[in-house]
């Protein structure tokens, strides 16, 4: 479905990852990739902004993505400087009406240059974690602190635990290599299939941060 010129809804952008780290003394981080998914049944427009332009190169910073695409934006930072580290940078990715060009989202990534070079070693899990004991009864302070009041209705609702579990689900997926990728991962997925988990992990954020 192509939108009309006067198509004004709002709608989620989905990109990722949503942050970014180049790190100063490891050059093959210095170039990273950042995925804008289109899961509509229509075709957009997208454009790249950064609140620091000078420090970052973008390939492609404008152009147009088909109904239920997706395409890769390089991202490189040409300013890897030691004065430069620890700055918090952000880019802001619009997505536009493909006729009208008129805004319908927009979602912003973080990127930072850190000192020294990536911690390989930080996938392995160093600390000693045990189960904690189950307590039953009534809910201590520490969980009541979690319940939001519903204005309308005057009742205590909790969070939705489990829109919470299928985004993080979600997240996982998405950080699977897609088909076609050189990897040693024994899974892979299909660019369709992490378009539906994207669109999925859309609905579960508005779930999750509906207001009550």
């Amino acid at each position: 479905m192509q939108p009309s010129p006067g198509f004004d809804q709002k709608v989620p952008v989905f990109v990722f990852p949503q942050s970014i780290n180049f790190y100063l003394d490891d050059q093959t981080t210095h170039k990273q990739v950042l995925t804008l998914y289109n899961p509509y049944d229509f075709a957009v427009k997208f454009k790249v902004m950064c609140t620091a332009p000078n420090k970052y190169n973008v390939v492609d910073p404008e152009g147009s993505i088909k109904p239920r695409c997706c395409i890769d934006i390089v991202v490189r930072h040409n300013a890897t400087t030691s004065s430069n580290c620890n700055i918090t940078d952000k880019f802001r990715i619009q997505m536009q009406d493909h006729t009208t060009k008129q805004i319908i989202g927009k979602r912003d990534v973080t990127a930072r240059l850190v000192p020294g070079a990536q911690d390989t070693s930080s996938d392995r899990d160093r600390d000693n974690f045990q189960q904690l004991p189950i307590v039953s009864g009534v809910s201590s302070p520490q969980q009541q602190q979690y319940l939001v009041r519903d204005g309308r209705s005057g009742r205590a609702v909790a969070p939705n635990y489990v829109a919470v579990a299928v985004g993080v689900l979600c997240c996982v997926a998405l950080m699977l290599p897609t088909e076609g990728d050189h990897s040693s991962s024994p899974f892979h997925l299909s660019v369709n299939f992490k378009l539906v988990l994207a669109y999925v992990l859309g609905l579960v954020t508005m779930v999750v941060l509906r207001p009550y």
